[in-house]
């Protein structure tokens, strides 16, 4: 189950109460005031963890409180600290305050440590307020009470390139030809309902390059407007470098223009609102090994007309891919020196 977002609501421990005491033993006269501090409350704190992919932990679990600390006792006895709840989230998790809307936090690499709530500071006991002038005070302090909020978390895959196009158009069987990924494929709409990743290596070790490749469910016309699968994936592509676009030639899709194919899938992602229309892009006739001439044709001259370079490739046959994947490793490298 791929979760990629999730509301919680976090509450710190409490402080412990200071305590109103004072000694008295035998052979001590004057034992004067002998109440400890109460110990803090425990914080809630989020740690990135490359172990978790998903947010569903918190989709079934979505309140978390801290330890109260404990109250202060006579003799001077400060009390113990309420112990910390670490949440383990997902490299790529973006955490917002749900009431203000503010971003929190960006996980943006593993083990990274912010402390969303802090516990309260426990209260002073009467021993603290002894004075020269007051010796015997019976003020104490209640423990201050611990940070609670309400916080959404949206996960955004880290990669550095993203697959977009129609369904069915060799997303998934791509990304299983050129990565250890294996996507579920199938010959209807919407087979992928949701995103994938696979490492894609290129060359031989030492000069060898490395990459992570997502694979998006696909989009149709109106998208923008919940049609499909909507453009809720969307999100996981705002990190990525590079966008690999697919356009099926083949005569199976039934749809005559494949510059049209473009043009309406280039319209999803500029309604996205997150500048994903103008990352660079390759653009990629899938399914050349059962081409339609005609519909080739229509793409060259379209890609020509605007100034794109066009791949053939074909991930049944492997036609094209290994010029797919250089292409891909040289301008990954390109982007990740100009970063």
């Amino acid at each position: 189950m791929f979760i990629d977002e999730a509301s919680i609501r976090v509450k710190a421990g409490d402080g412990g109460n200071g305590c109103l005491a004072f000694r008295r033993e035998k052979y001590v006269p004057r034992g004067g005031p002998s109440g400890g501090d109460g110990g803090k409350g425990g914080d809630i704190v989020m740690e990135s963890s490359e172990r978790h992919n998903t947010l569903v932990h918190f989709r079934f679990n979505p309140e978390y409180k801290a330890e109260r600390g404990r109250h202060g006792e006579g003799a001077n006895k400060t009390g113990r600290d309420g112990e910390d709840v670490v949440l383990k989230v997902p490299v790529g998790t973006i955490v917002y305050d749900a009431e203000s809307g503010g971003k929190v936090h960006d996980f943006s690499r593993a083990d990274d440590r912010i402390v969303v709530a802090r516990g309260g500071r426990g209260g002073r006991g009467n021993a603290q307020f002894k004075t020269s002038t007051h010796q015997a005070p019976r003020e104490h302090e209640p423990g201050r009470p611990g940070e609670e909020r309400n916080l959404r978390l949206e996960l955004k895959l880290l990669a550095d390139v993203g697959l977009v196009g129609y369904p069915n158009v060799g997303k998934s069987t791509l990304i299983s030809r050129i990565s250890a990924a294996r996507p579920k494929i199938a010959d209807y709409p919407f087979t992928t309902l949701e995103p994938n990743l696979g490492v894609v290596a290129v060359g031989e070790p030492p000069q060898e390059t490395s990459f992570v490749v997502a694979d998006i469910p696909g989009l149709i016309a109106g998208a923008h407007q919940g049609a499909g699968l909507g453009t809720q994936f969307l999100r996981h592509l705002e990190r990525t470098r590079l966008l690999v676009h697919l356009v099926d030639v083949s005569d199976a899709n039934g749809r005559p223009d494949p510059g049209k194919d473009f043009e309406v899938i280039m319209g999803e992602l500029a309604s996205f609102g997150a500048g994903l229309e103008a990352k660079p892009m390759i653009l990629a006739a899938s399914k050349c090994d059962i081409a339609s001439k005609s519909k080739l044709a229509k793409l060259k001259r379209y890609a020509k007309a605007q100034g794109l370079n066009l791949l053939l490739v074909s991930a049944a046959t492997g036609q094209g891919i290994e010029a797919l994947k250089h292409q891909m490793a040289n301008k990954v490298e390109e982007l990740r020196r100009a970063a």
